[in-house]
């Protein structure tokens, strides 16, 4: 099942990959970094959705869409030049749509979710902060049918081929559906897709964690906890975006966390885990939340009935939430 929408789903990342390739390439400059100037991200944010939008509406034109940006402020007089070069941008990738079609796709992602029915979610630049410093980004899109995940891609452009270390040959596009196992494959069309497992390990002393980079994302003091409790020797890697899913579906770490600060009320949104989760899930490993509960897409735009991600190799997944548990 799903062999059309999997790989309709590659074809669009693939393109939105390459598409947030170049607007890095020429529109990130060290003036825009040193003013922290965010234009090149909501430029690749817009005409990323825009163009796995429409690809996702040829195919599937009955399939709603849930996503993060709109063109609210891209109407506005004074972003005409950004809206311009969204536009330009996405015609790069699809040079027959007009400035109308174009805008209109980029708004299609106003569904609300839900349990009933199909949808498709993505986000095009997953890790905004790594995609302006040069590092870890992802452009992930996912299918959930009836509250459930059964499909999801991610495209990581700066992630190394094959293991972390391989620094010369960046560029990953990783791929999984429900009962179809998980793949690897490099962001060139001609690229053949490799089977991916999570890690063997089965000690929670040979656990290598893996959290995000900004401190704001994720609780770093209690992931120390938890390491502690596991008996880790190795420092964890700090990666941003949904790269961290795919370290861990191939093998590189055997456990990913996101740990929410104690008193925060953040509910994490559907795009930024759903198809992370799957890709671990068919690689062999678990994804649930800190508690042990299995992640509830069918909510919405959130993940409301869950708190924080704890996604593993399964193995040591049981360990992993008791120690969560005690560092409560």
């Amino acid at each position: 099942m799903y062999e059309k929408e999997l790989a309709v789903a590659i074809d669009a990342v693939r393109k939105a990959s390459h598409l947030c390739q170049h607007i890095r390439a020429t529109l990130v400059t060290d003036e825009t970094i040193t003013k922290q100037d965010r234009s090149p991200v909501t430029i690749a944010d817009l005409a990323g959705q825009a163009v796995m939008s429409r690809l996702l509406h040829d195919a599937f034109p009955s399939d709603p869409l849930v996503a993060e940006e709109d063109t609210g402020l891209l109407r506005e007089d004074e972003h005409s030049e950004n809206c311009q070069r969204v536009v330009e941008q996405v015609r790069r990738i699809l040079p027959t749509l007009d400035d109308a079609s174009i805008l209109a796709a980029i708004d299609r992602g106003d569904y609300g979710g839900g349990a009933a029915g199909r949808f498709w979610t993505m986000d095009p630049i997953d890790g905004t902060k790594g995609y302006i410093r040069g590092d870890q980004y992802a452009v992930a899109l996912a299918l959930i049918e009836s509250g459930r995940v059964v499909l999801g891609v991610l495209g990581c452009p700066h992630l190394p081929q094959g293991r972390m270390q391989n620094v010369m040959q960046r560029g990953v596009l990783l791929a999984a559906r429900r009962g179809g196992g998980a793949v690897s494959m490099t962001l060139d069309e001609a690229s053949e897709a490799t089977p991916i497992q999570i890690s063997a390990a089965d000690r929670p002393d040979q656990s290598i964690l893996c959290e995000s980079v900004e401190g704001t994302h994720t609780a770093h003091g209690r992931s120390a906890q938890v390491g502690e409790l596991l008996g880790v020797h190795l420092p964890p890697v700090r990666v941003d975006s949904q790269c961290k899913y795919a370290i861990v579906a191939r093998g590189e770490a055997t456990t990913y966390l996101r740990l929410p600060a104690r008193t925060s009320t953040y509910q994490e949104k559907i795009w930024d885990h759903a198809a992370g989760a799957i890709i671990v899930e068919e690689a062999g490993g678990r994804v649930t939340d800190t508690h042990g509960a299995p992640l509830d897409f069918s909510l919405g735009h959130t993940l409301s009935n869950n708190v924080g991600i704890a996604a593993t190799n399964g193995h040591l997944h049981g360990p992993v939430v008791a120690a969560l548990a005690a560092t409560l």
